[in-house]
């Protein structure tokens, strides 16, 4: 299955499901909570406690979230002993909250 961007400025329409995959994404990012946990580990990766800490939450929420972000790969998981230290999968997460950010400032 080919889905990239041709040179032009015409892009071919993925197949639906991937589409519906894009939408589902873009729900993600659609909770303001999520938004800041990815904000707040975007440099750094994060015990659950300091994030929860950094944005003066309910490590329960806090966790509940990272569950989310990780089932949708935005996030991964580092263990060192007991303690669980969670990032940003990639730079392309990064990119995207760059991107969004850059979007509503204009």
């Amino acid at each position: 299955m080919e889905n990239k961007i041709t040179n032009s400025q015409h892009t071919e329409m993925p197949d639906l499901e991937v589409l519906f995959d894009l939408a589902d994404l873009f729900k993600v990012f659609g909770d303001s909570t999520r938004i800041r946990i990815m904000f707040t580990i975007s440099d750094n990766e994060m015990s659950v406690l300091s994030i929860a800490e950094a944005l003066n939450m309910e490590q329960s929420t806090i966790s509940h979230q990272l569950r989310v972000l990780r089932q949708n790969k935005l996030v991964r998981v580092r263990r060192e002993g007991k303690q669980i230290y969670y990032s940003l999968d990639d730079d392309h997460v990064k990119k995207i909250i760059e991107m969004g950010l850059d979007h509503v400032l204009e």
